[in-house]
Protein backbone atom coordinates (compact mmCIF):
# COMPACT_ATOMS: atom_id res chain seq x y z
CA UNK A 1 0.00 0.00 0.00
CA UNK A 2 1.33 3.46 -1.26
CA UNK A 3 2.22 6.45 1.82
CA UNK A 4 0.53 9.33 1.64
CA UNK A 5 4.23 10.77 0.70
CA UNK A 6 3.92 8.77 -2.07
CA UNK A 7 0.60 9.04 -3.51
CA UNK A 8 1.07 12.80 -3.36
CA UNK A 9 4.40 12.72 -5.18
CA UNK A 10 2.86 10.56 -7.47
CA UNK A 11 -0.03 12.64 -8.09
CA UNK A 12 2.22 15.84 -8.71
CA UNK A 13 4.62 14.03 -11.00
CA UNK A 14 1.64 12.93 -13.33
CA UNK A 15 0.41 15.97 -13.52
CA UNK A 16 3.37 17.65 -14.88
CA UNK A 17 4.06 19.90 -11.88
CA UNK A 18 7.34 20.95 -10.10
CA UNK A 19 7.07 21.96 -6.18
CA UNK A 20 7.82 25.33 -6.84
CA UNK A 21 4.48 25.65 -9.12
CA UNK A 22 2.76 24.00 -6.45
CA UNK A 23 3.83 26.11 -3.55
CA UNK A 24 2.62 29.01 -5.80
CA UNK A 25 -0.64 27.55 -6.57
CA UNK A 26 -1.24 26.61 -3.28
CA UNK A 27 -0.06 29.54 -1.14
CA UNK A 28 1.80 26.58 1.06
CA UNK A 29 5.55 26.87 1.75
CA UNK A 30 7.74 24.16 -0.74
CA UNK A 31 9.49 22.67 2.24
CA UNK A 32 6.20 21.78 3.15
CA UNK A 33 5.19 20.27 0.59
CA UNK A 34 8.76 18.22 0.34
CA UNK A 35 7.81 16.72 3.84
CA UNK A 36 5.08 15.96 2.93
CA UNK A 37 5.65 13.99 -0.01
CA UNK A 38 8.56 12.24 2.24
CA UNK A 39 6.17 11.65 4.76
CA UNK A 40 7.62 14.11 7.45
CA UNK A 41 3.97 15.66 8.98
CA UNK A 42 5.94 17.35 11.75
CA UNK A 43 5.91 21.07 10.31
CA UNK A 44 6.41 22.93 14.13
CA UNK A 45 2.74 23.94 13.51
CA UNK A 46 -0.82 23.56 15.52
CA UNK A 47 -2.18 20.31 13.79
CA UNK A 48 -5.39 22.01 12.63
CA UNK A 49 -2.75 24.09 9.97
CA UNK A 50 -0.90 20.94 8.94
CA UNK A 51 -4.29 19.09 8.54
CA UNK A 52 -5.72 22.37 6.46
CA UNK A 53 -2.05 21.82 4.43
CA UNK A 54 -2.72 18.50 3.79
CA UNK A 55 -6.43 18.76 2.70
CA UNK A 56 -5.46 22.11 0.17
CA UNK A 57 -2.76 20.08 -1.10
CA UNK A 58 -4.59 16.98 -2.09
CA UNK A 59 -6.98 18.50 -3.41
CA UNK A 60 -5.11 20.46 -5.65
CA UNK A 61 -3.39 17.55 -7.02
CA UNK A 62 -6.84 15.67 -7.63
CA UNK A 63 -6.64 13.57 -4.64
CA UNK A 64 -9.48 12.03 -2.21
CA UNK A 65 -8.56 14.91 0.75
CA UNK A 66 -10.95 13.25 3.21
CA UNK A 67 -9.05 9.70 2.36
CA UNK A 68 -5.34 11.52 2.82
CA UNK A 69 -6.46 12.93 5.77
CA UNK A 70 -8.25 9.68 7.17
CA UNK A 71 -4.88 7.59 6.75
CA UNK A 72 -2.98 10.86 8.38
CA UNK A 73 -5.31 10.48 11.38
CA UNK A 74 -4.91 6.32 11.26
CA UNK A 75 -0.89 7.37 11.04
CA UNK A 76 -1.01 9.90 13.92
CA UNK A 77 -3.07 7.33 16.11
CA UNK A 78 -0.67 4.56 15.27
CA UNK A 79 2.40 6.59 16.44
CA UNK A 80 0.69 7.72 19.76
CA UNK A 81 -0.52 3.92 20.79
CA UNK A 82 3.12 2.60 20.07
CA UNK A 83 4.40 5.73 22.57
CA UNK A 84 1.17 5.39 25.12
CA UNK A 85 2.38 3.91 28.06
CA UNK A 86 0.17 1.29 29.75
CA UNK A 87 -1.06 3.76 32.46
CA UNK A 88 -2.87 5.62 30.17
CA UNK A 89 -5.55 3.15 29.30
CA UNK A 90 -7.13 4.61 32.38
CA UNK A 91 -7.74 8.07 30.23
CA UNK A 92 -8.45 6.25 27.08
CA UNK A 93 -12.54 8.23 27.53
CA UNK A 94 -10.94 11.13 27.86
CA UNK A 95 -8.12 11.22 24.56
CA UNK A 96 -11.18 10.09 22.68
CA UNK A 97 -13.01 12.92 23.48
CA UNK A 98 -10.09 15.81 22.87
CA UNK A 99 -9.22 13.52 19.73
CA UNK A 100 -13.13 13.93 18.71
CA UNK A 101 -13.02 17.62 19.67
CA UNK A 102 -9.99 18.11 17.55
CA UNK A 103 -10.75 16.78 14.71
CA UNK A 104 -14.26 18.79 14.61
CA UNK A 105 -12.12 21.79 14.98
CA UNK A 106 -10.07 20.61 12.25
CA UNK A 107 -13.14 19.26 10.33
CA UNK A 108 -14.43 23.00 10.72
CA UNK A 109 -11.02 24.87 9.27
CA UNK A 110 -10.86 22.35 6.61
CA UNK A 111 -14.62 22.87 5.08
CA UNK A 112 -13.48 26.70 5.11
CA UNK A 113 -10.41 26.30 3.36
CA UNK A 114 -11.97 23.31 1.04
CA UNK A 115 -13.35 26.03 -1.53
CA UNK A 116 -10.57 27.83 -2.07
CA UNK A 117 -8.29 24.88 -2.62
CA UNK A 118 -10.83 23.54 -4.91
CA UNK A 119 -10.40 26.25 -7.07
CA UNK A 120 -7.08 26.91 -6.84
CA UNK A 121 -5.90 26.43 -10.29
CA UNK A 122 -9.22 28.64 -11.64
CA UNK A 123 -7.35 31.39 -8.91
CA UNK A 124 -4.62 30.88 -10.42
CA UNK A 125 -5.66 31.35 -14.16
CA UNK A 126 -8.29 34.32 -13.20
CA UNK A 127 -5.02 35.65 -11.71
CA UNK A 128 -3.26 35.90 -14.78
CA UNK A 129 -6.26 37.11 -16.39
CA UNK A 130 -6.47 39.86 -14.05
CA UNK A 131 -2.73 40.93 -14.26
CA UNK A 132 -2.63 41.42 -17.71
CA UNK A 133 -6.37 42.85 -17.56
CA UNK A 134 -4.82 45.51 -15.13
CA UNK A 135 -2.17 46.51 -17.93
CA UNK A 136 -2.94 50.09 -19.33
CA UNK A 137 -4.61 49.23 -22.84
CA UNK A 138 -3.72 51.92 -25.09
CA UNK A 139 -5.78 52.10 -28.41
CA UNK A 140 -5.15 49.46 -31.54
CA UNK A 141 -2.63 51.34 -34.10
CA UNK A 142 -3.74 50.06 -37.75
CA UNK A 143 -0.86 48.34 -39.34
CA UNK A 144 -1.73 50.52 -42.53
CA UNK A 145 -1.10 53.92 -40.59
CA UNK A 146 2.21 51.74 -39.06
CA UNK A 147 3.08 52.06 -42.81
CA UNK A 148 1.81 55.20 -43.66
CA UNK A 149 3.64 56.94 -40.97
CA UNK A 150 6.58 55.09 -41.92
CA UNK A 151 6.66 55.81 -45.84
CA UNK A 152 6.33 60.36 -44.64
CA UNK A 153 9.27 59.26 -42.31
CA UNK A 154 11.25 58.12 -45.13
CA UNK A 155 10.30 60.93 -47.44
CA UNK A 156 11.35 63.29 -44.77
CA UNK A 157 14.74 61.36 -44.37
CA UNK A 158 15.17 61.72 -48.38
CA UNK A 159 13.75 65.67 -48.95
CA UNK A 160 16.49 66.15 -45.81
CA UNK A 161 19.67 64.43 -47.64
CA UNK A 162 18.34 66.20 -50.77
CA UNK A 163 18.54 69.62 -49.26
CA UNK A 164 21.98 69.01 -47.22
CA UNK A 165 23.56 67.92 -50.96
CA UNK A 166 22.56 71.00 -52.78
CA UNK A 167 23.34 72.79 -50.06
CA UNK A 168 27.00 71.35 -50.33
CA UNK A 169 27.42 71.79 -53.97
CA UNK A 170 26.11 75.41 -53.75
CA UNK A 171 28.65 76.29 -51.42
CA UNK A 172 31.50 74.49 -52.83
CA UNK A 173 30.90 76.29 -56.06
CA UNK A 174 30.63 80.06 -53.91
CA UNK A 175 34.17 81.64 -54.87
CA UNK A 176 36.59 82.50 -52.02
CA UNK A 177 35.56 85.78 -50.18
CA UNK A 178 36.82 88.54 -51.58
CA UNK A 179 40.06 89.94 -50.06
CA UNK A 180 42.20 92.87 -51.11
CA UNK A 181 45.83 93.25 -51.17
CA UNK A 182 45.75 94.83 -47.88
CA UNK A 183 43.69 92.42 -46.22
CA UNK A 184 40.32 94.11 -46.20
CA UNK A 185 37.30 93.06 -46.78
CA UNK A 186 35.53 94.19 -50.18
CA UNK A 187 32.53 96.05 -48.84
CA UNK A 188 28.50 95.21 -49.81
CA UNK A 189 28.45 98.42 -52.57
CA UNK A 190 31.96 98.22 -53.62
CA UNK A 191 31.93 96.81 -56.87
CA UNK A 192 34.92 93.71 -57.35
CA UNK A 193 36.25 91.36 -60.21
CA UNK A 194 37.66 87.81 -59.92
CA UNK A 195 40.47 86.33 -61.88
CA UNK A 196 40.37 82.84 -62.86
CA UNK A 197 43.55 81.07 -63.42
CA UNK A 198 42.93 78.13 -66.64
CA UNK A 199 47.28 77.32 -65.63
CA UNK A 200 49.76 78.42 -63.87
CA UNK A 201 49.65 82.60 -64.10
CA UNK A 202 51.34 85.73 -62.47
CA UNK A 203 48.93 88.26 -62.02
CA UNK A 204 49.18 91.47 -60.75
CA UNK A 205 46.17 94.20 -60.14
CA UNK A 206 46.88 98.42 -59.79
CA UNK A 207 43.98 101.19 -60.10
CA UNK A 208 44.44 103.30 -63.37
CA UNK A 209 45.62 106.90 -62.81
CA UNK A 210 43.41 109.33 -64.50
CA UNK A 211 46.74 109.92 -66.57
CA UNK A 212 46.42 105.77 -67.49
CA UNK A 213 49.54 105.39 -64.63
CA UNK A 214 49.35 102.35 -62.07
CA UNK A 215 47.94 103.26 -58.83
CA UNK A 216 47.02 101.93 -55.43
CA UNK A 217 48.10 97.87 -55.65
CA UNK A 218 45.20 96.12 -55.48
CA UNK A 219 46.82 92.53 -55.69
CA UNK A 220 50.77 92.41 -55.37
CA UNK A 221 52.56 90.52 -57.79
CA UNK A 222 50.88 87.09 -57.22
CA UNK A 223 51.30 83.42 -58.78
CA UNK A 224 48.32 82.22 -59.15
CA UNK A 225 47.77 78.04 -59.48
CA UNK A 226 45.74 76.40 -62.20
CA UNK A 227 41.66 76.83 -61.27
CA UNK A 228 42.99 79.47 -58.36
CA UNK A 229 40.01 81.72 -58.04
CA UNK A 230 40.79 85.62 -57.02
CA UNK A 231 38.45 88.42 -55.83
CA UNK A 232 39.75 92.21 -55.54
CA UNK A 233 38.07 95.10 -55.01
CA UNK A 234 37.77 97.18 -58.50
CA UNK A 235 36.50 100.90 -57.14
CA UNK A 236 37.06 102.14 -60.78
CA UNK A 237 39.09 101.89 -63.68
CA UNK A 238 41.89 98.73 -63.01
CA UNK A 239 44.95 97.76 -64.37
CA UNK A 240 45.99 93.74 -64.73
CA UNK A 241 48.95 92.35 -65.60
CA UNK A 242 49.44 88.99 -66.40
CA UNK A 243 52.85 86.66 -67.30
CA UNK A 244 50.45 84.58 -69.76
CA UNK A 245 47.23 86.05 -70.66
CA UNK A 246 45.95 83.31 -72.21
CA UNK A 247 46.09 81.27 -68.72
CA UNK A 248 43.70 84.05 -67.30
CA UNK A 249 39.95 85.52 -67.45
CA UNK A 250 37.81 87.70 -65.77
CA UNK A 251 34.68 87.27 -64.83
CA UNK A 252 32.64 90.70 -63.98
CA UNK A 253 28.64 91.28 -62.98
CA UNK A 254 28.44 87.15 -63.57
CA UNK A 255 30.36 86.86 -67.01
CA UNK A 256 33.51 85.77 -68.05
CA UNK A 257 36.23 87.34 -70.76
CA UNK A 258 39.44 86.32 -71.67
CA UNK A 259 42.18 88.58 -71.67
CA UNK A 260 42.67 90.51 -74.86
CA UNK A 261 46.39 89.35 -74.92
CA UNK A 262 47.98 86.07 -75.04
CA UNK A 263 51.71 86.65 -73.61
CA UNK A 264 53.16 88.99 -71.12
CA UNK A 265 50.75 92.06 -70.83
CA UNK A 266 48.32 94.45 -69.27
CA UNK A 267 44.81 95.41 -69.56
CA UNK A 268 42.62 97.98 -68.49
CA UNK A 269 39.37 97.40 -67.24
CA UNK A 270 37.04 100.39 -66.80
Amino acid sequence: MQTIGERLEEARKRKGISIREAAEATKIRSDYLHKFESNQFDLNLAEIYVRGFLRTYALYLGLPAEKVLNDYAALGRSQSRQQRQPSREIYGRMDVSIASAEERAVEKAAASEEPSAQSAESRRASGLGRRSSSLPKGPAISPLLIFRGGIGLVVVVVVLLLYWLVSSLVGSNEPTKPVSNGGAAISANESSISLIALNSVRVKVTVRNPDGTAGEVLLADTTMAKDEIRTVRKPGPILIWASEGKNLQIELNGKRYPMPFEGYNRAQIN
